[in-house]
């Protein structure tokens, strides 16, 4: 499991420590309403479940979602989201670069940021033909991150029950 620096985050696995802040973020109401249905219960637990898929992903697959920790200023090594690669079984196995940040960090560049080296990773380190994309029709935001990555729009898909829109980038076009 990798630790990345980029200009202004610290892109490194999530532990069980960050549970508690990982949580905050994950079930914020502006953060939820883009991502599927989480599991009922304790928002805590289900966070220490999700480190521990995100785990799974790294070992499993080489690659998987970083938490997404600011690097400089008053705020160093403040969790202000998640994001990466991770392998869905459901799309034959393909590869989806996610992300999702707590709404004080929307706006700054972070997405893009962590999509690129996300991106690079994935097809200089691990060698993947191709790495899609998917969010809801009216996320406009996430769709243009999506396009400032030269990720191009392909269709609609339904994942976990959400009609969604699928952006994707091969490894010839990228960067």
């Amino acid at each position: 499991m990798d630790t990345v620096l980029t200009a202004r985050l610290i892109l490194r696995p999530l532990v069980d420590a960050d549970a508690a802040a990982y949580a905050e973020i994950r079930y914020h109401p502006e953060v939820a309403r883009w991502l599927p249905t989480s599991q009922q219960g304790d928002p805590l637990d289900n966070a220490l479940r999700t480190i521990a898929y995100f785990a799974q992903c790294w070992a499993d697959d080489g690659h998987g979602p970083w938490g997404l920790f600011l690097k400089d200023g008053d705020e160093e090594g403040r969790l202000v989201g998640h994001g990466g690669l991770r392998v869905i079984p459901e799309f034959g196995g393909q590869t989806e670069l996610l992300y999702a940040l707590h709404p004080e960090a929307w706006g700054k560049g972070y997405a893009t940021e962590l999509g690129g080296v996300a991106l690079r990773y994935g097809f200089e380190r691990r060698g993947l033909p191709s790495i899609f994309a998917i969010t809801k029709p009216d996320n406009l935001a996430s769709q243009a991150v999506m396009k400032r990555l030269g990720m191009t729009y392909r269709r609609h898909v339904t994942y976990k029950d959400i009609d969604a829109v699928w952006f994707e980038i091969d490894r010839q076009n990228e960067g």
